[in-house]
């Protein structure tokens, strides 16, 4: 035990489940929930879409709404509900000495502006004078400063008033770990006391689902839960919309102002396995030395997200390592792309908070039995890059 030792004492979720800590746990934890799924609008491909969400009840200023694009809206949003959850949101001193860390995505285009450029390249031979004159005519300055990756944290710091220091991550999932990973670390140098930490993802814009697709990732057809998608049509991903994001204090500065502590943010550990070498399982194995869970029996929140190479790894690497009991709440979430592993650090906390598992989110996935101390989070990226972080109880 350490004043250093980094908890978690804030969290904020959107999904398709809906808003907020406690939905999703309540959601989650309880048997026969159903995924919320959008299989119409972007057909073959089906999404997790997001709930209703009232705006004003994290963003009051319709200003401030009409300026922002609907991931970053997301982002300040669930932002706020994990300040809020935190007891920080509506203190201004602890907000403008918080330090935040963001993984974010490089923003929507303009799906109107691309179809015009794409319909008119089809009538012209000049594309070089064609993208000059819609680069002039069609695109304004405010768009692209729209697609900026950090201002997702500078709309947090504008809303939310979090003026400390501010770090910007993009990379897809591993963006995500590399903010957690890099949060945790100043807590436990001393460097920061309070940290806001975490992502969003919109997937309900066709650049976004044109992304996974490019390479072939996207499952096509009936949707099946995470672990039943191998074999099937299409490369395996659901996508989702919705956001996690964490505050993570120090044990001396969240003790220090009487606050709830979730869960304490063990060892975080990241890589980024040769996988055309098949380095994959292996890389696997030595995240699992690294954050010190290879015992048997533990618990795993598993960011898995359907990608039939990826996702059968990971689980071929857990059966015969330690035979963990696995939860793919991707399942539920769809994949969140940046927020994946916030996300998977969230309810990992929430089980830990409740000394509860939650109950098997689909087939192939077994009952968990014994004491619940710690809980696993992972995050294999679809693609590229692995994360793990060790979510324990409070000591």
């Amino acid at each position: 035990m350490s004043p250093r030792d980094v908890v978690i004492t804030g969290i904020g979720l959107v999904s398709s489940l809906g808003e907020g800590a406690d939905t999703h746990w309540r959601k989650l934890s309880a048997p026969g929930t159903e995924p919320v799924i959008d299989a119409e609008r972007f057909a073959p491909y089906t999404v997790h879409p997001l709930p209703q969400i009232d705006w004003s009840l994290q963003i009051a200023k319709r200003g401030d709404q009409r300026q922002m694009e609907t991931w970053q809206r997301l982002g300040a949003y669930v932002a706020g509900l994990a300040l809020a959850d935190a007891g920080i949101k509506d203190d201004e001193e602890l907000c403008a000495t918080m330090d935040m860390v963001v993984a974010a995505g490089g923003g929507e285009r303009d799906v109107a502006v691309d179809s015009d450029i794409l319909a008119a390249s089809e009538k012209r031979d000049d594309f070089d004078v064609l993208l000059n004159e819609k680069l002039t005519t069609e695109l304004r300055p405010t768009l692209f400063l729209a697609q900026l990756s950090n201002l997702l944290a500078g709309n947090i710091s504008i809303v939310h008033k979090v003026t400390g220091s501010s770090r910007t991550f993009m990379g897809e999932e591993g963006a995500g770990v590399s903010a957690i990973e890099t949060a945790a670390a100043r807590i436990r140098s001393g460097q920061s006391t309070h940290m806001l930490v975490g992502g969003a993802f919109q997937t309900e814009h066709p650049d976004m689902l044109l992304g996974y697709e490019l390479a072939g990732y996207l499952h096509r057809g009936e949707w099946k839960p995470v672990w039943q998608r191998q074999g099937a049509e299409g490369g395996g991903v659901v996508s989702g919309s919705g956001g996690a994001f964490l505050v993570l204090e120090s044990r001396e500065h969240a003790e220090k102002r009487g606050q709830r502590i979730y869960a304490t943010l063990g060892p975080v550990a990241s890589s980024r396995a040769r996988r055309q070498k098949g380095e994959l399982d292996a890389g696997i194995g030595k995240l699992l030395d690294t954050v010190d869970a290879s015992e048997g029996g533990m618990l795993v929140i598993s960011g898995a997200s359907g990608a039939h190479k990826a996702t059968s790894t990971e689980k071929a690497a857990f059966d015969t390592r330690n035979g963990a009991t696995l939860r793919a709440f991707s399942t539920f979430t769809g994949h969140l792309k940046e927020a994946q592993f916030p996300f998977a650090v969230a309810l990992a906390a929430l089980a830990v908070s409740n000394k509860a598992s939650y109950p098997a989110f689909g087939a192939g996935e077994k009952a968990f039995e014994g004491p619940l101390k710690s809980v696993l989070a992972t995050t294999i990226g679809y693609h590229h890059f692995e994360g793990m972080a060790l979510v324990s109880a409070l000591d």
